[in-house]
Parts: C-alpha cells; structure tokens; sequence
C-alpha cells in the first residue's frame, strides 16, 4: 500500500471530506459510470476499488473488507442482487452495502436482497452520494460536528463513455438473443449518465419489444446504428 493510501485510511474524516479514511468497492461494468463514483470518492475523501464483474468482486472481497460496497444491479456475468444478498449475510458485515441502477424498480429488489440503501442512476450529486453513505454509517466512523453540504456535481470525462460504446457495439455485433437483457441495461444506464435521449429511447424500444416477443432484428439494428454514430462522434483524436 502506498503513502497516500495509507494517508487516506487512517486519516479522520472532516466536514469538507466525509468519507476520509472509508475505502469504497464498486461492482460496475460501466465505465462511463464508475468515471462519475471516482470523482464523487476523491471529493469526499474515500478511496475506491472497482470490480467489472460478479466473478472480479468475489476476488476483491476474498482478499480484503471495504467500508462500503456499491453493487450495480445488472452485471455482465448475472444478477447484482446475489452478490448483494450474500454479502449483507456474511459475517463481519460490511458497514454499508448500496446497490445501484437506473431502473427504479430496482430499488425494492435491492433493499429485499439486504442493501442498506439505493441510488439511482446517473449519479452525479456530491451530496446525495455523501447522504447515501453516511445514513447508514456506524456513528464512530461520521464526521463529527456539522458536514459541509455542496451543491456540486461531477462530469466523467467522455473517454470513458466512448469505452463503454465500444464494448457494448461488440455485444450488439453478435446479436444474440441471450445477451439483450444485459444490452438493456447497461445502455439504459449509459444514456441516464451521458443524458443522451435518443439512445434511451432506442432502449426502451427494445426492451419492449422484446417483452412482447416481437422480432428484434430491426432494433437492434437501429440501436447499434445510433451507438456506431456515438462512437464515430465521440472517437478521441
């Protein structure tokens, strides 16, 4: 462990960093999103951990406890709930467990797995994602006396977002039947952050389609048209 990691754990936390000395680990495949829980953790004093997977958050936590685990809803490799579920089980427990999703009938699943709290995406508030942690924070480990309460947002940077529309026109690419409630997901939560209206709609569109057993080919055809656009706008130079 580095000088400034060990710094930023046993330091105390105050009322400009709220979370200093708590280490985050977030379960999230998107990269886009992650970006925006990074920046959120350095301003409020946290450090944070990331896992893409099911499989990769199982390696983190067999070899170290986080103060706090975000889990995002759906993952690459199945269900954030059971992760979620075994996690709020365990003993010792994690002091804090939130799952995540741009779907807001998640949150009953989340908090009936054994979550502490829910947080809707796109999160980008300072202080709703200070308020998620600290509501559910042993009273030894908050802040004493009053914390400063900002109005301040973050903006991931658009690499970040251009990563996360590569990966998914690689999954679109193979067009597989199994693989459209992950599409789904992840991009409904990729449009929520970036604010981009027309892919949400294209999204939805799918999944409703999807729903009523409707053939598929035409919209993920044009769902993988507007990602293509995305990505030759959004490509670094």
């Amino acid at each position: 462990m580095d000088v400034l990691n060990e710094l930023l754990q046993t330091r105390a936390p105050t009322a400009q960093r709220p979370l200093m000395g708590l280490t985050v680990l977030l379960v999230e495949d998107s990269r886009f999103a992650s970006e925006a829980l990074r920046l959120l953790c350095q301003r409020s004093g946290a450090r944070i951990r990331r896992a893409d997977s099911l499989e990769h958050a199982k390696r983190h936590l067999a070899v170290y406890r986080p103060s706090v685990l975000m889990v995002d809803v759906g993952l690459p490799d199945g269900s954030g709930l059971a992760l979620i579920a075994a996690v709020a089980r365990a003993t010792p427990r994690i002091d804090v467990i939130l799952g995540i999703s741009g779907d807001t009938l998640a949150q009953e699943s989340v908090i009936a797995a054994g979550a502490d709290g829910f947080l809707e995406k796109p999160i980008a508030s300072l202080a709703r994602f200070q308020a998620a942690i600290l509501d559910h924070l042993p009273d030894d480990q908050r802040p004493p006396g009053p914390r400063l309460v900002s109005d301040e947002t973050v903006n991931p940077d658009l690499v970040a977002y251009h990563d996360d529309l590569i990966h998914i026109a690689k999954v679109l690419a193979k067009n597989a039947a199994g693989d459209i409630a992950y599409i789904t997901q992840f991009l409904d939560g990729v449009a929520r952050s970036a604010r981009d209206d027309e892919l949400a709609h294209a999204v939805h569109d799918l999944a409703r389609h999807r729903k009523t057993g409707a053939n598929l080919s035409s919209c993920i055809a044009r769902l993988l048209q507007i990602v293509q656009n995305r990505i030759a706008a959004s490509a670094p130079i």
